[in-house]
């Protein structure tokens, strides 16, 4: 576990970064993919964003590295802007809360087992003829997975009724989706949510290294 970080009043950002090193280590690698992204050419980006997919043909050749770098990348990097500002509001505070490490297992437990689950099931769906072919190199890049753990574990941050308001709203901002027209990016969504709320014993004896 990282060592406590003493506040510093006078410099609340440098502080704030210093706490969630994690969340912004992370966050600086997706904005140099996502430049790399921009200045790539149509098709070195095409093949950028399959060969660090965490698709079926990936998984079946490289899985190490599949699920690794797929946590690395976002296909539009118009959307980088949005993905600071949901870094800094879901997974800086569980990162600042809960240690740098609890925060890292939770996230990356999520990813896994998000990837994993839900590639299986477009597996199945092309063994059944129920999705084409092609969808063994589809493109799954997959932020937003830790994302959905940390906006889980995030409810038990919260006091009293605003708990149970937060967790009403993540449930059906995932769950409705996964009722209407389900993809399996839908599907990951909702079981990473799921793993970040099971891990409620990770949240007892939290770091808290908040000023």
């Amino acid at each position: 576990m990282l060592p406590h970080t003493e506040p510093e009043p006078s410099r609340p950002l440098r502080s704030w970064i210093r706490s969630t090193p994690g969340t912004h280590i992370w966050l600086l690698i997706i904005a140099i993919t996502s430049l790399i992204v921009v200045i790539a050419p149509d098709r070195v980006e095409h093949v950028l964003l399959h060969r660090n997919s965490s698709n079926i043909h990936e998984l079946n050749h490289h899985p190490f590295r599949a699920l690794l770098s797929s946590a690395f990348w976002i296909e539009n990097p118009a959307s980088l802007p949005l993905y600071a500002v949901l870094f800094e509001a879901f997974h800086a505070p569980v990162e600042r809360w809960l240690g740098t490490l609890r925060w890292l297992l939770i996230v990356a437990t999520a990813h896994v087992t998000a990837t994993l689950i839900s590639q299986r099931v477009v597996l199945m769906a092309i063994q059944d003829h129920r999705a084409p072919r092609s969808m063994v190199h589809v493109v799954d890049i997959g932020v937003s997975y830790g994302l959905a753990a940390s906006i889980g574990v995030l409810t038990y941050r919260l006091p009293g009724p605003w708990r149970w308001l937060y967790l009403a709203g993540a449930v059906a901002f995932f769950g409705v989706p996964l009722l209407t027209g389900a993809s399996f990016t839908d599907l990951g969504h909702a079981i990473s949510l799921a793993v970040g709320l099971l891990a409620w014993p990770l949240t007892r004896h939290p770091v808290s290294r908040e000023t």
